[in-house]
C-alpha cells in the first residue's frame, strides 16, 4: 500500500531507537498482522537486555543537556513536530486505521489529536508558572518553581496507538524531560512511523540523541520500565489489571505514575432529552473504534417514559451501520484488534444471555468476502438489569447494555455503581437535571458531559478518571504539573536571620 511505502514501513526492521539511531536487538520477533485483512504488515524485535540498557543510558545523557534548553526553545521543537505531523496526517492516519482497525475518519482524527496537543504544548512552553507566596518573616521572599523529572516512561495501548503517546511526549518535552516509549505489541509499526517522523525534526534542530526513545515489547519490557529507578515517572494506559500491578511496582520504589485504565461509561437519556441528538451521541459512542475506546459508551440508562421509543430508534440506527474495511470511508465500523478480542466479545454476549439479558440487536462474527481476517463483529444491543455481573465489567467490544430508570437519583446511582469512573454523560434540556448531574451528588467520573456522548474528549481539558480508572490526568489544563517536580524556595535578602513560627535561637560568641 502506498502509505506504507511513504512512511518507509518495511516488512522487517528494528523497532528500538534512541532517536534517529536504530538499536539492534536479539529479542523475540513481534509480528504485526492487520485486523483489516489478516495480512502481515511487518515485524520488529523486542528490546533485549542490552538494547534496553543502551537506550536508557542514552536517555539519561540526553536529559542532562535537554533540561538546560529554555522551555520556549523546546516549545519551538514541538511546534515543528506538529507541522511535520500535519504533512504526514493522511499517510499516518491510514497506517493507524490499517494496523489498529479503526475507521479512516478516526485514524485521521487520532493524528489530529497529536497535532492539537503539539499546538497546546507550544503555548504552554511559555506558561510553566509558579506562585509567589507572602513570607511571615521580614525581608524574605517565598516562591515555587517547577523542574523536569528526567526520563518519562510511556506505555501506550493498541486502541490509540499514537495519540496517547503524543499527549505525554509533547508535555514531557516542553517540561524538559526525555521520553522512552513502549507501544503496544499489537501496533508496533505505528510507533516506528512516528519515530521516523520525529527523528527528522530532531536531527534538523540538533536535539540531543536520546530525547525521544522507543523500546518494543510486551509485558516483560513493561515490567522493566516499572521497576527501573532511573525512570521517575511512568505513564501507562491499559487495563485495570495491568494498572494495579504497575502502580504497586512503581510505588514500591517511590516513583510516580499516571494511570489511564478501564472505563464502563454510561449515558443517561432523560425524559427531557433531544432524542435525535441522543441517538447520534449514543450510537457513535458505542460503535466508534468498534467499541475499543476507554471512553466507549457501554451502558444507556434511559428514562422509562421514552425507553421503548428510544429503543426502537436504536435498533433502526444499528440496522444502518456499515461494517467493513476501515480504509473505506463509507464504513462506520471496522474490525476488532485480534482473535482474542473476538473471543472476549463472544464470551460477554454469552454471559449476558445466561444472566437473563435480552438481545435487541443480535451480535456475531462476520464471514465471507471482505471479512477474511475473522475480526469483524456485529455491534449489538442488549436489554439488561444494571446489577448483572457482566454489566459491571468492561468488555472492549461494541456491546451496548440498555436499562430503564424512573428518577434522576436512581439513574445517577446506576451510573456510579460500577468500579470504573472514566467518562459519563446526560442528555437533557432540563437545566436542573444537568446541574445535578455535574454537582457533588452527581457523576463520580473524571469526565462528565451534558448533551454530548462519552467519547471524543478535546485536548484542552485534563483527561482521566477516578476509582479503577486510576486517577491519572493527561493532556490539557494543568496536567503538565505531573511531569515536573515542585520546588519551594525562600530567599532572605535582609541582614537578620529570623526563624519561622517566631522561634528564638541564640548563640553567643
Amino acid at each position: 500500500m502506498e502509505f506504507l511505502h511513504h512512511l518507509q514501513i518495511q516488512a522487517s526492521q528494528s523497532g528500538n531507537a534512541t532517536g534517529s539511531n536504530w538499536v539492534h536487538s536479539s529479542g523475540e520477533k513481534i509480528e504485526s498482522f492487520s485486523p483489516v485483512n489478516g495480512q502481515l504488515i511487518g515485524a520488529v524485535a523486542e528490546a533485549d537486555e542490552e538494547s534496553y540498557e543502551k537506550i536508557i543510558q542514552q536517555a539519561q545523557e540526553a536529559f542532562l543537556i535537554w533540561r538546560n534548553w529554555p522551555a520556549p526553545r523546546r516549545g519551538e521543537i514541538v511546534r515543528q513536530v506538529g507541522e511535520a505531523l500535519r504533512k504526514e496526517k493522511d499517510a499516518l492516519g491510514r497506517l493507524v486505521s490499517y494496523e489498529m482497525g479503526k475507521s479512516l475518519q478516526e485514524g485521521w482524527g487520532e493524528v489530529q489529536e497529536m497535532i492539537d496537543i503539539c499546538d497546546f504544548a507550544v503555548g504552554l512552553s511559555r506558561q510553566l508558572y509558579g506562585l509567589t507566596m507572602q513570607s511571615e518573616r521580614p525581608a524574605h521572599r517565598m516562591y515555587e518553581q517547577w523542574h523536569p523529572l528526567g526520563i518519562v516512561g510511556i506505555i501506550s495501548a493498541f486502541n490509540f496507538p499514537v495519540a496517547v503517546w503524543a499527549w505525554n511526549s509533547a508535555l514531557a518535552w516542553i517540561c524538559g524531560n526525555v521520553t522512552v516509549w513502549k507501544p503496544s505489541e499489537k501496533t508496533p509499526l505505528c510507533s516506528v512511523a512516528v519515530q521516523q517522523i520525529i527523528a527528522r525534526v530532531f536531527e534538523q534542530n540538533q536535539v540531543p540523541e536520546g530525547v525521544n526513545c522507543l523500546v518494543q515489547g510486551g509485558r516483560t519490557v513493561g515490567e522493566k520500565i516499572s521497576r527501573d529507578h532511573r525512570i521517575p515517572l511512568v505513564s501507562a494506559t491499559g487495563s485495570t489489571r495491568m494498572g494495579k500491578a504497575l502502580a504497586a511496582t512503581v510505588a514500591a520504589r517511590l516513583g510516580k505514575s499516571i494511570l489511564e485504565l478501564g472505563g464502563n461509561n454510561a449515558v443517561i437519556v432523560s425524559k427531557d432529552a433531544d432524542l435525535s441528538m441522543a441517538l447520534i451521541g449514543c450510537v457513535f459512542g458505542a460503535v466508534g473504534t468498534a467499541g475499543q475506546r476507554c471512553t466507549s459508551t457501554r451502558r444507556l440508562i434511559i428514562h422509562q417514559s421514552v425507553y421503548e421509543r428510544f429503543q426502537q430508534q436504536l435498533i433502526k440506527a444499528y440496522q444502518q451501520l456499515k461494517i467493513g474495511n476501515p480504509l473505506d470511508a463509507s464504513n462506520h465500523v471496522g474490525p476488532l484488534i485480534d482473535q482474542a478480542a473476538v473471543d472476549q466479545y463472544l464470551q460477554a454476549i454469552e454471559r449476558c444471555k445466561e444472566s437473563g439479558g435480552k438481545m435487541l440487536v443480535e451480535g456475531g462474527v462476520l464471514s465471507g468476502p471482505g471479512y477474511e481476517s475473522g475480526c469483524y463483529v456485529k455491534p449489538c444491543v442488549a436489554a439488561v438489569h444494571p446489577n448483572m455481573e457482566i454489566v459491571q465489567q468492561e468488555t472492549f467490544a461494541p456491546i451496548l447494555y440498555i436499562m430503564p430508570y424512573q428518577e434522576l437519583e436512581e439513574a445517577i446511582s446506576i451510573q456510579n455503581a460500577v468500579p470504573q469512573g472514566l467518562s459519563s454523560s446526560i442528555i437533557t434540556l432540563n437545566l436542573r437535571e444537568a446541574e445535578t448531574f455535574l454537582g457533588v451528588n452527581g457523576s463520580d467520573c473524571g469526565i462528565a458531559n451534558v448533551n454530548i456522548g462519552t467519547s471524543g474528549a478535546e485536548i484542552g481539558g485534563a483527561f482521566g478518571g477516578e476509582k479503577e480508572t486510576g486517577g491519572g490526568r493527561e493532556s490539557g489544563s494543568d496536567s503538565w504539573k505531573a511531569y515536573m517536580r515542585r520546588q519551594t524556595n525562600t530567599i532572605n535578602w535582609g541582614s537578620q536571620l529570623p526563624l519561622a513560627q517566631g522561634i528564638q535561637f541564640t548563640i553567643t560568641d
